[in-house]
């Protein structure tokens, strides 16, 4: 069982920054695949970034660019940094784990453990 606790999230004005984190329980963190996902209220949730127990990284084409994902295994923990925020990027933001390797980092169904989420609110 992974227990995953996000912080970071608040109000922000557009072109502004945020650092989201995420930390994890259990020893077996740096065996995890981690991944960033968002929510809208009525909109299905969607993949944002996700990083390999190797450190390899994916973004969703509408973040590439702006967020960097990074993970501390020393801590437990996966970072979300989120630059030149757009109030497109308003939503609840979820960490994500999974402990099997080779799947796609993209499907939200290939994830096993959430947290209960963070909000970021970019206003113009």
């Amino acid at each position: 069982q992974v227990q995953l606790v996000e912080s970071g999230g608040g109000l922000v004005q557009a072109g502004g920054s945020l650092r989201l984190s995420c930390a994890a329980s259990g020893r077996t963190f740096s065996n995890y695949t981690m991944g960033w996902f968002r929510q809208d209220p009525g909109k299905e949730r969607e993949f944002v970034a996700g990083i390999t127990r190797s450190g390899r990284t994916v973004y969703a084409d509408s973040v590439k660019g702006r967020f960097t994902i990074s993970r501390d295994n020393a801590v437990n923990t996966v970072y979300l940094q989120m630059n030149s925020l757009k109030r497109e990027d308003t939503a609840v933001y979820y960490c994500a784990a999974d402990s099997r390797p080779g799947g796609s980092m993209y499907d939200r169904w290939q994830y096993e453990y959430w947290g209960q989420g963070t909000q970021v609110t970019v206003s113009s």
